[in-house]
């Protein structure tokens, strides 16, 4: 066991308690996960939303033996009051991580490393330890697990006896997932040895004259597919640590050469797939309080039959109902499947999926120009405001190695670019800031713009906001090196962010993160200076839809507009001129859109190209002032 160098805290908020569960179940969840890794590494917070609250109460029913503190939300260190819970920092530090799976993630590391042989518990991160890794805003499968999920269930537990009629069809699109085919790393080998299984159960299950079949379906009995048993061996044998099954391991030579087309698909045994991963432990408090919940209410539950393999199934992995009962959860034994009406199997069959864009349009084919002539009609053009300093540049051969972007991490050619770069966005940042003001440096990657900004302008607070652990490590082990004390690190989601701030700043934010970054501008009405980037990835989101301004949508359709997009993605030097000229009057028409949006807000915005424009084929920059 490793010595823990520095107490970290772990704050989680609180509104109540409920059976045996605390809320929002964010919380629950996040002491489930601590229970399961015995992790004591971190002094546990509680945070409360309201006033009463009793501190002896709250604190002698929580997880078994981990001591809990409560902590008043003015009590909290400065970084995490601008952050959703729950949050971690170390002890005395400005590097906070915000958002349930950012801290989970984080608590799984943390396990790991005090502790390597516990590497069952680094096998809940999943293949290349990426489980939950991609923000909620891109994934789909995030934000089911990390946000709707949760919701759903505490939405369904305090709703009305009417609104807890139906399946929430957040839970419904769970159970529609789990019946979905699984790809793993590595499946051809698994679906083959799969395949041989069948046909070798096949030549047994032959009828033998003179006998028949006794078992047979009972009334209102559901035939639910559960996975094969190669998959449960698969997926134990993980668990255990064991070698997996070699029984079938030598396939027969008419298994090796059938098509991979023509393989058997591989079903669920866990949320992910065939592995335990960290998504079971998130979903498990949450299923967890809907079944118990449901069944008090003498709810009829089936339409459900894979969600209750699933609930059962995850019993089964070792640790899981130790876990269970250091945080006091009384898990439900479902011995058998239940079944549903037959409306309920109907409203199934429509579940509304949120997570499903209906963006058919996106996939076209065709040019710019017809999209172009048609907005050219109807007098818009891309247009670009002259640059209020286009000479303007920082003396970098003065500033420490630290603060350039270079500094051994790139070639000399990009680092010079990405200093050209720089000197256009705190060039803008420099007219706007006053002593005093807190700069937000979105998407902030290794820190290249909220480095310099914080060196530059010692009597302004910046914060760094980035998904990615290892660049914000990078950031504020540079940081460290130029003994900043103006500047804070947070690695969370956008949307985890929920400070207030005078100026939001973000070079080559990517695809929809830019019109996300200028949306938390716009609620702190706070100025923003930001270059685009990967306008190809832009698409429909459940926040955003496109175009984005009023003058657009009359004319344009989300197809036409996506057209725009693509092609504003044709700048790179290698493409011929004329492509390049298209993708960049592309780029200002997407930009106008967004800048036309952003004014309908009462700002004043400025689309500009950066200097000089060689710096970079995304060389578009915003300034927004409200």
């Amino acid at each position: 066991m490793k010595d823990n160098a520095a107490e970290e805290h772990l704050y989680l908020a609180f509104s109540h308690q409920y059976r045996d569960s605390i809320f929002p179940l964010h919380t629950s969840i996040s002491l489930f996960l601590l229970s399961y890794c015995d992790c004591k590494l971190f002094k546990v917070f509680l945070v409360p939303t309201g006033e009463d609250v009793d501190d002896q109460c709250v604190t002698k029913n929580l997880a078994g033996d981990l001591e809990v503190h409560l902590i008043s939300r003015c009590q909290l260190p400065v970084v995490v009051q601008s952050c959703s819970l729950p949050a971690v920092v170390v002890k005395d530090d400005k590097f906070c991580r915000a958002g349930l799976s950012v801290v989970l993630r984080h608590i799984i590391q943390k396990t790991f490393e005090a502790d390597p042989s516990k590497k069952d518990v680094l096998e809940l991160l999943g293949f290349k330890k990426t489980c939950l890794k991609a923000c909620a805003e891109v994934s789909q499968w995030t934000r089911l697990c990390e946000i709707s999920i949760p919701l759903a269930v505490e939405r369904f537990l305090t709703g009305s006896p009417e609104h807890c009629q139906d399946i929430p069809p957040d839970i419904l699109l769970f159970e529609r997932k789990l019946g979905e085919p699984v790809r793993v790393h590595n499946d051809d080998k698994i679906r083959r040895q799969k395949l041989q299984q069948q046909k070798a159960g096949a030549k047994a299950a032959v009828p033998v004259p003179g006998e028949e079949a006794t078992e047979e379906l009972k009334p209102g009995e559901v035939h639910e597919h559960p996975p094969s048993s190669l998959e449960l061996s698969v997926a134990f044998s993980k668990l255990l640590a064991q070698e997996e099954p070699d029984a079938v391991n030598r396939e027969a030579p008419h298994i090796r050469r059938t098509k991979t087309s023509d393989l058997p698909l591989l079903d669920h045994v866990f949320a992910e797939g065939l592995y335990f991963t960290v998504a079971d432990l998130v979903l498990l408090p949450c299923i967890h309080q809907f079944l118990v919940f449901s069944k008090k209410q003498g709810k009829n539950l089936v339409n459900l039959p894979l969600i209750s393999n699933w609930y059962r199934r995850v019993q089964e992995v070792p640790g899981v109902k130790k876990a269970a009962g250091k945080c006091n959860m009384e898990l439900l034994q479902l011995p058998e499947l239940m079944s549903a009406p037959e409306e309920q199997l109907q409203h199934s069959a429509s579940v509304p999926d949120e997570l499903e864009e209906d963006n058919e349009d996106s996939n076209f084919i065709g040019g710019p120009r017809p999209t172009m002539t048609k907005l050219m009609e109807n007098g818009i053009e891309a247009k670009f405001s002259p640059h209020p300093c286009p000479s303007w540049t920082l003396d970098w051969t003065s500033l420490p190695s630290a603060v350039s972007p270079g500094e051994g991490k790139m070639s000399r050619d990009r680092a010079l670019r990405k200093q050209q770069q720089l000197n256009n966005l705190v060039a803008a940042v420099t007219k706007l800031a006053k002593p005093g003001d807190l700069i937000v440096d979105f998407c902030s990657g290794g820190g290249h713009v909220g480095i310099v900004l914080a060196y530059m302008m010692p009597s302004c607070q910046v914060v760094l906001i980035e998904n990615k652990e290892l660049s914000l490590i990078r950031a504020k082990d540079r940081s460290d090196e130029l003994g900043l004390n103006n500047i804070w690190f947070i690695q969370a989601n956008l949307d985890y962010f929920k400070g207030t701030f005078n100026i939001g700043v973000a070079l080559h934010a990517c695809g929809v993160a830019t019109d996300m970054v200028i949306e938390h501008c716009l609620r702190a009405r706070a100025a923003f200076v930001i270059s685009p980037c990967c306008y190809g990835f832009i698409q429909n989101t459940q926040k955003f839809t496109y175009p984005r301004s009023h003058q657009f949508k009359e004319i344009l359709s989300y197809k036409e507009h996506m057209i725009l997009c693509r092609f504003a993605d044709q700048t790179a030097v290698q493409l011929p001129p004329e492509r390049r000229l298209i993708g960049k009057q592309c780029m200002g028409l997407v930009d106008r859109d967004r800048a036309w949006a952003a004014e309908e807000h009462n700002y004043s915005v400025q689309v500009m190209s950066m200097e000089p424009e060689s710096c970079s084929p995304k060389n578009n920059m915003f300034v927004g002032i409200p």
